[in-house]
């Protein structure tokens, strides 16, 4: 499925659910829903994808697109819809968190979108990755070396309050998260409505390809 850009609409209808978010009014807006909103990030992702694995194949990967709908068992507030949409490219998992592990998204919201891959592993995958840095920190300073040629992507994640000593200066932005995330994000414009944000969307993932490849073989390394 081709990918021929969002719409106005897409926009009008975030903003009217943000309002009114309640079921009569969903229910009397579904199909703009559908056809402004769900249809279009659906026909992104496949497009994404489709370019992304096709240039990258072997993986395993699948793609998922959000639901509407939040969980019941976590609506504290009595909004039970959510205002933005966002796909995800990762590998199946067991669970109920799509940030299971090392995973590319794609987010829409009222204001700005974003897209983003993730590193998200438990306390025990990322002293496995500290301690990968520590036995060869040449070799990750190797692989970050082209975000610094890169205006798109920014680095973010948490870091832990009590911060250990990286091993060398250009590991230390890296070396004390408790989550990797490289983030691109973006007023609300004419490009949210061209076919062209589904190749800028595939490009920017398959840049982060190795480092995707590299976190994936840290989650597979009994002992790095």
């Amino acid at each position: 499925m081709m990918f021929d850009g969002f719409s106005p609409r897409t926009v009008d209808f975030m903003w009217g659910i943000r309002m009114n978010n309640e079921k009569s009014w969903f229910e009397t807006h579904k199909d703009n829903y559908l056809q402004d909103f769900y249809n279009p990030m659906k026909a992104l992702a496949e497009d994404v994808f489709g370019r992304l694995t096709a240039e990258h194949p072997g993986h395993g990967l699948i793609h998922k697109v959000a639901r509407i709908y939040r969980d019941a068992r976590r609506v504290r507030d009595g909004r039970p819809y959510r205002d933005l949409l966002w796909f995800s490219i990762e590998k199946p998992f067991d669970g109920e968190e799509w940030t299971s592990s090392t995973v590319f998204w794609f987010e829409l919201n009222p204001e700005n979108w974003y897209y983003a891959m993730g590193y998200f592993a438990k306390a025990a995958g990322m002293a496995k990755f500290r301690v990968r840095i520590d036995k060869n920190p040449k070799a990750f300073e190797k692989l970050i070396a082209p975000l610094d040629k890169q205006t798109e992507f920014v680095l973010e994640g948490d870091e832990y309050a009590r911060k250990k000593p990286a091993p060398t200066p250009k590991t230390a932005a890296w070396y004390n998260r408790k989550q990797i995330i490289l983030k691109h994000t973006q007023d609300n414009n004419d490009e949210l409505y061209s076919p062209q944000l589904a190749e800028r969307l595939a490009n920017g993932f398959a840049s982060l390809m190795p480092l995707y490849e590299y976190f994936l073989s840290i989650d597979s390394d009994p002992d790095p």
